[in-house]
């Protein structure tokens, strides 16, 4: 018999609050189900904050279940309020159209999009556009409690600062999208980042009171580190699955340098590995746990990137941990560059000279093998003569300098 796909996401660590959870195991070990993902179209990628939910995704269509992705181009002009205390800003509809066909694409790295159980995708624009606004009023508001809804955590860090009617509608649309889902496409069961609890609850619960059918939620637990901080940001910003964005060696190092204690997380939530692969090899919590760490950065640049590029990552992560110069990553900065400051800057490695000050004074920069101290630093005379040098920042960041 098949293994059912919530003992598979509970034994990942990925299940974190359900409703109903009896009478979901056994229909989800029974037929195939209809479920969905919704994804909120602000940027023309997809990041690595998203990455849980396709390999969520993938575990269910792996096991028999259909995915329906919903592409939030209706709610994304109004703005998910869930987690923030600012206002989103809102996007034209030729903007939400072009993000769309651009999650698609890496989307399809994941996810089936032919055959039987082969996923579709769908954008809320489609139906919330054209409501008829007292209609929907008397249709969905009416099985809404004004009270209930202030109490729920997506509200609470807005309140304070003020919530908007315009945001206070996104429970009602996304409740409606679960609804108009389930009618057309038969859609049970609606999944989600626990940020997103109140909003996926309220969609089952307007199911149950409008239709009198079964509907169920589940979320995950968020991809957060050790101490709690939302995975997936650099100091260059979100960690993107579009190569334009963030390249296939910053993924993978990305990756690669991620605390010692999150490691077999990320391995079990994000990574197809067997369990018990996953246990060997986080099994040592010395230097050894540095195997894992390259493991986990080439199987997620692989999955992301291919498997061509994801090897070319890890033969130039080795190079710089390994001092080869050839075969590091190499950037080309102005010949006339004087300061230790402005190469750290072209060089990408401080997005300013007041950060780059700040790295120099804090000791954590070094000239081939020549550690800075002065913040006022030229290039040695001997790196100029030869065109080219390595630019170390901290242990981890090294990267091949030539004078163009």
């Amino acid at each position: 018999m098949a293994k059912n796909v919530m003992d598979t996401l509970r034994e990942r660590g990925f299940i974190k609050q359900t409703v109903y959870e009896d009478e979901l195991y056994k229909m989800l070990g029974s037929e195939s189900v209809p479920f969905y993902i919704g994804f909120d179209p602000t940027a023309d990628s997809l990041h690595v904050g998203h990455f849980m939910q396709l390999i969520a995704m993938k575990h269910m269509q792996d096991a028999g279940h259909k995915p329906i992705v919903l592409i939030g181009g209706g709610t994304g002009m109004i703005g998910d309020p869930s987690g923030r205390t600012d206002m989103r800003l809102m996007m034209t509809r030729e903007t939400v159209d072009y993000h769309c066909e651009c999650f698609r694409k890496q989307m399809a790295k994941f996810i089936d999009f032919e055959g039987e159980n082969g996923a579709i995708m769908v954008n809320n624009a489609d139906w919330l556009l054209n409501l008829n606004y007292i209609d929907f009023l008397r249709e969905i508001g009416v099985h809404f409690s004004v009270n209930k809804m202030l109490s729920a955590e997506c509200f609470k860090s807005r309140y304070e600062r003020g919530l908007s009617f315009f945001e206070f509608n996104y429970m009602l649309m996304q409740a409606y999208d679960f609804l108009v889902l389930f009618k057309k496409y038969g859609c049970r069961l609606e999944l989600g980042g626990d940020d997103q609890w109140s909003n996926i609850l309220a969609g089952a619960d307007l199911i149950r009171r409008k239709e009198q059918q079964p509907a169920f939620a589940m979320t995950f637990t968020l991809l957060t580190t050790s101490d709690g901080r939302k995975m997936g940001k650099t100091a260059k910003g979100a960690v993107w699955l579009d190569e334009n964005k963030t390249s296939p060696y910053e993924f993978y190092q990305y990756w690669r340098n991620v605390n010692d204690a999150d490691v077999e997380k990320c391995l079990k939530l994000l990574t197809f590995l067997p369990l018990d692969e996953i246990s060997e090899l986080c099994a040592h919590k010395d230097e050894r746990i540095n195997a894992a760490k390259e493991r986990l950065a080439f199987e997620l640049t692989k999955m992301v990137h291919g498997e061509e590029k994801a090897k070319d990552a890890e033969s130039k992560a080795k190079a710089a941990f390994g001092g080869d110069a050839e075969n590091m990553p190499t950037v080309s900065v102005p010949a006339d560059t004087a300061s230790v400051c402005n190469a750290l800057v072209f060089a990408g490695a401080a997005k300013s000279k007041s950060e780059a000050r700040r790295l120099i004074e804090g000791g954590g920069v070094k000239i081939d093998e020549d550690k800075i101290s002065d913040v006022n630093a030229e290039i040695p005379e001997a790196a100029k003569a030869k065109g080219e040098f390595v630019l170390h920042k901290g242990k981890k960041v090294h990267i091949r300098v030539k004078l163009a």
